[in-house]
């Protein structure tokens, strides 16, 4: 037994409607699509599972499922609860989903009860009274038939029947030792019930402790009754006492079969129900795609015990398939490459709808596929492998939810993908918008400054002294020269962040590089006292000289700019370890402890993080960070004693190959 409907809202009519093995269900879906339809309300597939649905027979599994995919088909969500009472089930899930009204077949009416004679849907508007209940006529209709009484068709087993007849051996030989100790002969009944419930919970099935229970009547007669040795009774009691015997042997093995049945099925339903919150759980823990794809496809053949086929969707295109083997150790053919594979795959992500194996699209096909969405978005598409007995409507639900927990996860690690360069995104923006306000600022200084100059020469140079004269050029190269440095900055940040730059690196002396920067640092580095300091001789290390002599300069430059004139400024280099120490200490005012974490951040300065009349940019140490931990090192800052800044960076040390 079924039933379709779906989550209600606010002032929402929510139909359910019982699917059946009948052949006749299919008219009571559709009509209960045509009545969700009139009233504007949802729709959900539920199906009762009972303990002996396992033992149904092919066809009935088979045409179950052809109504299950008619309801899906038909906008309906299907839903598996389990229990052995089918209008106890549809009841209590009526009201926990807050369903309105339930549509039957009238085949389902016919069916009594041994106690009240009630039928189904008499039973199911007592236990459901707020429900309102549509039978549907229906002419071709065949009763309702449970599920769980539906004989089975079980394989004997000579093991089984070994394990019965010992059984049988052992409870004569105890029996006929109780008689020979004088006990009476309800004990002896005790011991052949006892019997027939250990053989109900040794054996594979029911027919054992059935054929058991008929047999220990007619040992027990055969064995302890007068005449003995006869199947005979004089006593007028033994009549009733054996059809009680019987009796209370057949429900004893009754319902330790069926209480076997449901531990069975209940072990089975709770690993797939953990296996559902596993992939929930794991799916939660994964950042990427492709890990998402990975640990569903994973689940889905520890679900089902079938080979897997994934297809990615990038770019609004199908990737190349993935096939993903329950038995890691045995192959999957490649099948799944085939052309006609591929076209079912594709149709399935065009269409949002499911194709292929066991459908009615394309299903001369060995895989089943599935689209992996949410709403109208497919994220992928998956491939189960049909091959075998068609998988059950437990299995096929919980397929669909981890399905929409993969789409989920996917769609959140889209969105945080989107997220990430939207961000990324503004913080160009923000950049660029930075960089055009700080450039605008801080190159009209400058500019200003040399047109004026240049102008002032042009027009009355020759009334000018010679000092005055020089004066005048050494601005325009000054500020010739902040220019060129501002654009180098610029060029090598820029080249830094977006790679194209490349490192050359090279084993170097430190002494020459720290020399050679010494040489192109500002002219204003006259009115200060910097000295060099070289602890250790022959300090080698890997670099790309050209970037490393920028940084000197930079940290130089920044002593120079944030210092006054007089200050003493020190380059020392040494050994520390396995790397080479680099360090520009100044007794200038210092930088203040809550500027020290933002001072390698670009565009920041000192003065509140915009460039002030000094004409810093805010580049320099920005780009002296890119650098030197492109070539592994570090760069830090910290106060000088008694006052004053240090800056210090490191780099790798290398020894020198001498080749003889």
């Amino acid at each position: 037994m079924e039933m379709t409907g779906n989550y209600n809202k606010e002032n929402e009519e929510h139909i359910l409607v019982c699917l059946s093995t009948s052949p006749s269900n299919e008219k009571i879906i559709r009509t209960a699509a045509r009545l969700t339809g009139a009233f504007r309300g949802t729709m959900t597939a539920v199906f009762v599972e009972t303990s002996g649905f396992r033992t149904a027979l092919a066809s009935d599994k088979k045409r179950l499922a052809d109504h299950i995919h008619l309801a899906e088909e038909l906008g309906a969500k299907v839903e598996t609860v389990y229990g052995d009472d089918v209008p106890l089930q549809i009841a209590e899930y009526a009201r926990l989903s807050g369903a309105t009204k339930i549509v039957l077949g009238r085949s389902n009416t016919g069916k009594h009860y041994p106690i009240g004679r009630q039928t189904f849907a008499e039973r199911l508007a007592e236990l459901a009274p707020h429900l309102d209940i549509y039978i549907i006529p229906d002419d071709q209709a065949v009763r309702y038939r449970r599920l769980a009484a539906r004989p089975s068709a079980e394989a004997l087993s000579l093991i089984d029947w070994l394990k019965t007849l010992g059984i049988l051996v052992g409870a004569s030989l105890l029996g006929m030792i109780f008689h020979q100790i004088g006990f009476n002969d309800s004990n002896i009944i005790m011991v052949y019930i006892l019997g027939v419930l250990l053989t109900a919970i040794v054996t594979t099935g029911r027919i054992y402790s059935i054929v058991l229970s008929i047999i220990s009547v007619l040992v027990f007669n055969f064995l302890f009754t007068t005449p003995k040795f006869t199947f005979r009774a004089y006593g007028p009691e033994y009549p009733v006492t054996f059809l009680v015997m019987f009796l209370a042997a057949f429900i004893t093995s009754s319902l330790t079969t069926q209480i076997k049945r449901q531990a069975v099925h209940s072990t089975g339903m709770a690993y797939r129900t953990q296996v559902l919150l596993d992939t929930n759980q794991l799916l939660q823990q994964q950042r990427d795609a492709g890990e998402i794809i990975e640990v569903t496809a994973g689940q889905l053949t520890k679900l089902l015990h079938r080979d897997v086929v994934f297809y990615e969707v990038k770019d609004q295109e199908l990737k190349p398939p993935v096939l993903y083997l329950a038995d890691k150790e045995a192959s999957g053919g490649e099948d799944y490459r085939k052309e006609e594979e591929r076209a079912v795959a594709a149709w399935v992500f065009q269409n949002n709808r499911r194709a292929g194996a066991g459908t009615d699209v394309m299903e001369d096909v060995r895989y089943r596929y599935l689209a992996v969405r949410t709403s109208d978005v497919v994220y992928g598409v998956v491939g189960i492998d049909m091959r075998g007995e068609n998988f059950g409507t437990f299995e096929n639900s919980l397929l669909l939810s981890i399905l929409g927990e993969c789409a989920m996860a996917l769609e959140k690690e889209f969105l945080a993908r989107k997220r990430e360069e939207a961000a990324a995104q503004a913080k160009n923006e923000k950049l660029r918008a930075n960089l055009l306000r700080t450039i605008s600022h801080d190159l009209r200084t400058p500019l200003t400054s040399i047109s004026g100059n240049a102008g002032v020469l042009l027009a009355s140079g020759e009334r000018l002294d010679e000092e005055k004269k020089k004066k005048l050029y050494e601005d325009i190269y000054d500020d010739s020269l902040w220019l060129i440095s501002l654009v180098e900055n610029l060029l090598s940040v820029t080249r830094l962040e977006d790679g194209t730059m490349h490192l050359n690196l090279q084993t170097e002396l430190l002494e020459e590089v720290v020399a050679e920067a010494m040489r192109h640092v500002g002219r204003k580095s006259e009115e200060y006292e910097i000295s060099v300091v070289q602890e250790d001789e022959l300090i080698l290390a890997a670099m790309d000289a050209r970037l490393i002599i920028q940084v000197i300069i930079n940290l130089v430059d920044n002593a120079v700019k944030y210092t006054p004139p007089g200050s003493h400024i020190t380059v020392s280099v040494r050994k520390d370890g396995e790397e080479a120490v680099v360090e520009v200490a100044d007794d200038g005012p210092g930088i203040a402890d809550e500027a020290k974490d933002k001072i390698f951040e670009m565009f920041y300065t000192v003065n509140n993080g915009i460039a002030d009349s000094r004409r810093s940019l805010g580049l320099g140490l920005s780009l002296c960070r890119t650098i030197i931990t492109a070539h592994g090192g570090t760069i830090t800052v910290r106060d000088n004693e008694p006052q004053g800044t240090v800056f210090r960076f490191t780099l790798p040390l290398k020894e020198a190959k001498i080749y003889e």
